[in-house]
């Protein structure tokens, strides 16, 4: 199966946070997609992370490392849909990526952002859902 995978959930691979166990074990045997723009998205994350003294260089630099051997299949996107997606939707551009990921190929979401989710339901994106 294949799954298209935001950054809050590898982000919370990453970082070791509550959500990781079920994450790895949704996603055993799957094939991981995301938009290009991951890449920039997970950096976006860290620095946001410098600002609130959450992380250090050193430890973004170790997630970083793991990030890169992570086998996520990376997609061209059609831009036009995807800012259509944040006018309609009133989203980001990044959330935008995601969702298009997902109603570009048919494939289920997997994240733990709730906007985002949200905002998939709306579009009938399947959402793998994740225990509270």
């Amino acid at each position: 199966m294949e799954i298209v995978i935001d950054t809050s959930a590898i982000l919370a691979v990453l970082l070791n946070e509550s959500a990781k166990d079920q994450i790895l074990s949704k996603t055993v045997g799957c094939t991981l997609i995301s938009p290009f723009s991951i890449d920039a998205e997970i950096g976006n994350a860290f620095s946001a992370m410098f600002k609130r003294k959450r992380i250090s260089f050193e430890m973004a630099c170790e997630a970083i490392k793991q990030f890169e051997i992570i086998p996520i299949r990376k997609m061209n996107l059609d831009l036009t849909e995807s800012l259509k997606l944040c006018e309609e939707k009133n989203i980001y551009a990044y959330d935008a990526y995601m969702l298009q990921c997902s109603l570009s190929f048919s494939k289920p979401l997997l994240s733990l952002d709730k906007t985002l989710t949200e905002v998939a339901r709306q579009l009938k994106i399947k959402i793998i859902e994740l225990e509270s």
